[in-house]
């Protein structure tokens, strides 16, 4: 069996855009598959105001810093921006990442996001149906951007909820991305095959990205082994502002087998 790729969120947060950049190219160099960042703009633990910054131009970027690990967000809030002006922003994020943009996207939830920069919060069903709509729209408007996107531009989607975000991921992801222990995983991955059967898709065509701490390595093994192809941690600035890569630099050797 492959390896699983290895995917690592630079946290925003409580961290300066100098150490942020540091990190990028240090995971970049170790061999992280990818490089995520998220898509919030107030940190979401530790000091509520803290230092934090914005998505769409840390993926610019990231892009520039790193060579050979993809990049995106995991997951960028489908209530932030038009579809057309993202589908636009993020073909042009591909480009001056040489095609190497994964395009994460979620309903959202952070109520404070929404409030402070003037969103409708709306209910999770709202913001699911948002997504569900908007998804076409921008696919319609990537297809018709001049230049073509760089590269392909795999949608993930964030979330496992059984009725509609998994219903969504079988008609429209590349990519699905998930939390919880291996029992969760095998229970939506259940659900999530019904909807690809509802849709007549072959359930195996969706990459599944799953989180998995960086240091269980038993946990990380089986979740690979029940068919998750992309393994997912988290590093957060911490309280010194500097982002510790030690627990990242052993999930990447039990990668490589070493």
């Amino acid at each position: 069996m492959d390896r699983p790729r290895i995917g690592v969120q630079v946290q925003p947060q409580h961290a300066s855009y100098d150490s942020m950049r540091r990190a990028w190219a240090e995971l970049d160099q170790l061999g992280a598959d990818i490089v995520f960042t998220w898509d919030h703009f107030f940190p979401l633990h530790g000091d509520p105001d803290g230092k934090h910054f914005e998505s769409l131009a840390l993926q610019a970027a990231m892009a520039e810093v790193t060579e050979r690990a993809q990049i995106g967000a995991l997951v960028m809030c489908n209530s932030y921006r038009n579809p057309n002006y993202l589908a636009d922003a993020l073909r042009t994020v591909d480009h001056i990442s040489g095609g190497r943009l994964i395009v994460g996207l979620g309903s959202g939830w952070f109520e404070r996001d929404y409030d402070e920069y003037g969103y409708e919060f709306g209910t999770a069903g709202s913001r699911l149906r948002a997504l569900k709509r908007d998804l076409p729209v921008f696919k319609e408007r990537l297809s018709r951007l001049n230049p073509a996107p760089a590269g392909p531009m795999p949608l993930l989607i964030g979330g496992s909820g059984e009725k509609v975000t998994l219903r969504i991921v079988a008609e429209h992801a590349d990519m699905w991305h998930g939390f919880g222990d291996l029992d969760r995983y095998n229970a939506k991955s259940e659900v999530l095959a019904g909807h690809c059967a509802a849709v007549d898709r072959d359930p195996g065509s969706i990459i599944r990205v799953w989180a998995v701490p960086a240091g269980e390595h038993e946990a990380a093994e089986a979740l690979h082994a029940a068919g998750v192809g992309v393994l997912t941690t988290s590093v957060d600035g911490g309280k010194d502002g500097r982002y510790d890569l030690g627990p990242v630099r052993e999930l990447l050797q039990w990668r490589d087998g070493s």
